[in-house]
């Protein structure tokens, strides 16, 4: 489990599976969660030959929070500096909800290092066009800024998870949650509240799949279709029965979209 230093107060911490595989494929995960999210795409990427790359994105899991200047362009600055330092010049890139918009970001600001572009779950814009949805994020920005993460990662886990039989996911995901720290989570919602990088997803050249969960609850599908439809080379596959955490409901179906994009 490396880690790497890249300035005062910030280490990231990161996996590196297969290391002698090539290409890369960096995976970045959601808000909340950890590098550990990727857990059942890990066997089939390694069988396929692929090196991996998870990262704790800064705040998350074991990566530190600098406490100063929290762009998601700093975050996207964090992964092109350690694809650098793992040797990679390029790598596929896969990012799932905040993943996906560390992804678009490194897209953007740094075209070369990314080979291949996967968007899961995520927004180039989160202008929810639904009340719920509204209701929704504004309750967790209560809840984190007032009765704490723990609660906060309880109420994720429950709307993501919903069902009796995904206890086990629930509480993984609590746990994950929990690592974080508190202020590097308020400030991550505050970056993502103002991410707005529609105008630019023309810039974007490299092929790019957008997977969606068709009964995401976090991120409308209409949302999702801007990627689709505004990015030059890209299209769009949406996998049944899975929700915003479709790397982990319908793992099996999500790493065949995945493979068939790469291989």
């Amino acid at each position: 489990m490396p880690f790497l230093p890249l300035a005062a107060r910030l280490t990231i911490h990161y996996l590196d599976h297969h290391p002698s595989g090539r290409p890369t494929i960096l995976l970045l995960h959601g808000l909340g969660a950890t590098c550990e999210s990727w857990e059942l795409q890990l066997p089939a990427l390694i069988g396929a030959g692929f090196r991996v790359i998870a990262p704790d994105a800064r705040g998350f899991g074991k990566s530190t929070y600098p406490g100063k200047s929290h762009r998601v362009a700093d975050m996207a600055n964090d992964m092109a500096d350690l694809l650098t330092a793992a040797g990679d010049a390029q790598a596929y890139v896969v990012g799932i909800s905040m993943g996906g918009v560390h992804a678009l970001q490194l897209a953007l600001d740094h075209p070369k290092m990314v080979a291949r572009l996967v968007l899961v779950n995520t927004f180039a814009s989160l202008r929810p066009d639904k009340l719920d949805v509204w209701l929704y994020f504004a309750f967790r920005f209560l809840l984190v800024h007032t009765l704490g993460l723990p609660t906060q990662a309880r109420a994720v886990a429950q709307r993501i998870f919903p069902r009796p039989d995904q206890e086990m996911l629930r509480q993984i995901l609590i746990g994950q949650i929990c690592q974080a720290d508190p202020r590097g989570y308020r400030a991550t919602m505050r970056a993502l509240a103002l991410f707005d990088v529609r105008r630019r997803l023309g810039e974007i050249q490299c092929p790019t799949l957008v997977i969606t969960g068709a009964d995401d609850s976090t991120v409308p599908t209409k949302t999702q279709g801007v990627l689709a439809s505004q990015i030059v080379n890209a299209r769009q596959v949406v996998i049944p029965a899975a929700g915003h955490a479709v790397i982990a409901e319908q793992p099996e179906a999500f790493n065949q979209a995945l493979l068939e994009f790469l291989v």
